[in-house]
């Protein structure tokens, strides 16, 4: 884990204002230029050479700003971050214990590095979405019953 770094930016630590100008200034050329993949991103004095950067890292950084603007922090983790059991409990929002016992029936993924397990990131968001979306067919389920009996 010694190689994958977290990048964090604390709440406050971008002025809000400048990050909402410059979010704006994002989103306006991304919707006017839908089909571009690639973006020149010139000095506003110009004479240096044009930054180029993929049309996804554009939109990532707008997240990013969008998220400053608004006050709140913002983490990047790389996808194939390996997690501590507690790193992954505090982002399931479960007890340690819990997680443990997903890991051990198979549930989610999860290698030892020596006596301790280690989950990866993208097994932990796929845990995620499947239970979101089984509690979402369980919610719609419950709706439907609902109207079936005038409820």
């Amino acid at each position: 884990m010694a190689d994958i770094q977290v990048r964090r930016i604390e709440p406050g630590a971008i002025d809000s204002e400048q990050a909402a100008r410059a979010v704006q200034r994002i989103k306006a050329y991304l919707q006017r230029n839908p089909d571009e993949q690639t973006i020149r991103v010139q000095a506003e004095i110009g004479g240096e050479e044009a930054l180029v950067l993929p049309r996804q890292a554009v939109s990532l950084l707008a997240y990013i700003l969008s998220q400053a603007a608004a006050g709140r922090g913002v983490s990047v983790m790389p996808s194939h971050a390996e997690l501590t059991t507690q790193q992954a409990a505090d982002l399931l929002n479960v007890s340690r214990p819990y997680l443990i016992g997903l890991l051990e029936s198979g549930t989610i993924p999860f290698k030892l590095v020596g006596r301790h397990r280690r989950v990866r990131w993208d097994d932990l968001m796929d845990y995620k979405r499947e239970t979101e979306a089984q509690g979402r067919a369980a919610a719609d389920e419950l709706a439907d019953l609902g109207q079936e009996l005038g409820i």
